[in-house]
């Protein structure tokens, strides 16, 4: 049986099961939370997913941007929401994984506070220059960076996946990184197209359309081979710069939300997933289907990605600024 027909069949008896499960929910239209600025790859997935969600629940299921201090002021307020399933947010490797090795006083938990109910996309980084850049190249890239023994990078903030990767570049360039930092990928993204800041290192579903455009000028991919989607763009390895990395992107709501409500929120992340018009909308933005997660999968997930975190936060001796 083909890929997709595969996942739609599974996903079929989940939705017929739905009406025994989790009465009463939901009662009133669900607020996504995004803690970051609109326009990133965290808005991007969470307004595909809430669209597709949507539909399903028979609730809108509303995205409210709140950005700030490396995703924590929204992760935050869904930490503090009531565990009632009408808030949500949309978790991801800065809010949890990188801010809670930052940041001394965090104001949550990224395990204890959460109830991390499936993975939803991960996407590696893409190196972008602003189209007047002397760099037509990836070596050239190189050779100006180690020219001028330092590089100047948008990052989505500080201690964000687009940081890390661009302090990882920089290590492996020999060359200092100078990141100027923003309350999210969309206004990084403004300013690297206006030639404010010369270079990003961004995920593909907020970079990708510019490349198409030729607003900016893709670089290379930070994954481990090429991309399906820009099958031009070298690999950073390819290039001879030892990189990998991957941002990733899930649906978390606070802490004590009923199992009924995780048990029926998962099967619909997963039939949302599954669907074919979902399928082919993320290999376009992402090059790949989106993963297939339960829970517990999630949950072991993202306390791998702490454990990953904390010993690159303390080797950078990265403060929050």
């Amino acid at each position: 049986m083909p890929k997709l027909t595969r996942r739609a069949a599974l996903a079929a008896p989940l939705l017929l099961a739905w009406p025994a499960r989790a009465q009463g929910w939901p009662t009133r239209p669900i607020r996504l939370i995004v803690p970051f600025a609109p326009g990133g790859t965290t808005d991007v997935m969470a307004r595909l997913v809430a669209e597709r969600l949507g539909g399903l629940l028979g609730q809108a299921v509303v995205v409210e941007n709140r950005a700030g201090a490396g995703a924590t002021i929204g992760s935050a307020a869904a930490a503090q929401a009531q565990p009632d399933g009408h808030v949500l947010v949309m978790s991801n490797s800065t809010s949890h994984g990188v801010s809670p090795a930052l940041y001394a006083n965090i104001p949550y938990d990224a395990m204890r506070d959460f109830v991390h109910v499936a993975l939803v996309a991960t996407s590696p980084s893409v190196l972008v220059v602003n189209p007047g850049n002397r760099a037509r190249d990836l070596a050239q890239f190189i050779a100006l960076a180690r020219e001028a023994g330092e590089i100047d990078f948008a990052v989505a903030g500080i201690g964000t996946s687009s940081h890390l990767a661009g302090i990882r570049l920089g290590a492996a360039l020999g060359v200092k990184v100078n990141a100027v930092p923003y309350r999210g990928a969309g206004p990084a993204l403004t300013d690297t197209i206006a030639g404010v800041v010369p270079a990003m290192l961004d995920s593909l579903p907020s970079a990708g359309p510019h490349i198409r455009s030729g607003s900016l000028r893709g670089m290379a991919v930070s994954s481990a081979t090429r991309s399906a989607r820009f099958p031009d763009l070298p690999t950073l390895r390819e290039g001879g710069v030892d990189v990998v990395s991957a941002a990733w992107f899930g649906l978390s709501g606070p802490a004590g939300l009923p199992p009924a409500i995780v048990a029926r929120l998962a099967e619909a992340v997963r039939a949302a997933l599954s669907d074919p018009a979902t399928i082919a909308r993320f290999e376009e933005l992402l090059g790949a289907p989106p993963p297939e997660s339960t829970p517990s999968d999630f949950t072991r997930f993202v306390q791998a990605e702490l454990a990953s975190f904390a010993p690159i936060v303390r080797a950078a001796g990265l403060t929050p600024g």
